[in-house]
């Protein structure tokens, strides 16, 4: 898609509205598993100390599960809780028949393992899709439970461009979390992808190239809209605080990774910072709760799509 002069600033990917109808159907195939299975799927989420930022989000993935039908528990330990004692309530979980996903909150405390943590889930509850063999099943096509924040990426990719086949993809960022995943479901839809990261060569020349551009680094408007190639659709991770001083002395606001409104007027595209990416990460982890409560019960998910079989 090029800009065109009766169109000259790229189409706003509204994550909040796309969040707000995967919850719905989410809601839908809920009632349905309770209908005819007489299953609900039961998620668990875990806090460790009292991070203000962890707080939020907690609070939130906890409410939306609850609103949406999900049978929702909230375990919060103290900041200095060992790592044996959280080891030992995943254990629990692991155990427990009634709980279909564990969600751990990251970041962590110091004297907790985080990689410990995520290897003692077992696979089939972990629906942040952190775990090795989730992981290793992404790399080669298995059916594993897909990272949220990618999945809901794709999800928004799907909605705007339809078929991805044949589009060149530049991933910025190769983190486990994001960066490597979402490349791998790129891949999976015959896009050519480029991962770049913080020793990539010409990274603004990459950028140009790309049809489809994932910025998900954590700096600050690294991308600049001269970077953008005209048309390009533009999905930006990245959750920046920055200086917000026309709000007044140490006032803060959040920024993505890419130059918003210089990125607007040449790409086809764009999701906004924040009300993008980030609602959809919620959606998407309510949505792998389904899948894996199913796939523990053995019953098909009510409402499959292929955004579920990513």
């Amino acid at each position: 898609m090029t800009q065109t002069p009766a169109d000259p600033q790229a189409t706003l990917i509204d994550g909040k509205a796309m969040a707000a109808r995967v919850r719905a159907q989410v809601a839908r195939d809920v009632a349905t598993l309770k209908d005819r299975h007489g299953l609900t799927p039961g998620l668990h989420v875990v806090i460790v100390g009292d991070n203000p930022a962890s707080q939020i989000y907690v609070r939130n993935k906890v409410a939306q599960a609850t609103e949406a039908g999900l049978a929702s528990v909230k375990h919060e330990l103290p900041t200095d809780t060992p790592e044996a004692d959280l080891l030992a309530l995943v254990a629990r979980l692991n155990a427990d028949p009634a709980v279909h996903g564990i969600l751990v909150q990251l970041p962590l405390p110091p004297q907790i393992d985080e990689q410990a943590v995520i290897a003692a889930i077992a696979p089939e509850k972990d629906v942040d899709g952190f775990h090795v063999l989730n992981a290793g099943k992404l790399a080669t096509g298995g059916d594993g439970l897909v990272p949220c924040t990618p999945l809901g990426c794709l999800i928004m990719l799907r909605d705007r461009l339809g078929d991805l086949s044949g589009l060149d993809a530049l991933v910025i960022g190769r983190s486990n979390i994001v960066g490597k995943p979402m490349a791998q479901l790129l891949l999976r839809e015959h896009c050519t992808v480029t991962v770049a990261h913080s020793r990539s060569r010409d990274l603004a020349d990459l950028c140009r190239r790309a049809d489809i551009l994932v910025a998900a680094v954590g700096r600050a408007h690294l991308v600049q809209g001269d970077w953008i190639k005209p048309g390009a659709t533009v999905i930006d991770v990245g959750m920046n605080r920055i200086p917000a001083p026309e709000k007044g002395a140490g006032k803060t606001r959040l920024a993505g990774d890419v130059d918003f409104a210089a990125a607007r007027a040449v790409a086809g595209a764009i999701t906004p910072v924040p009300g993008g990416v980030g609602p959809m990460t919620i959606a998407c982890l309510l949505k792998n709760t389904v899948t894996a409560a199913c796939r523990q019960a053995g019953v098909p998910v009510p409402s499959p799509d292929r955004s579920g079989d990513a």
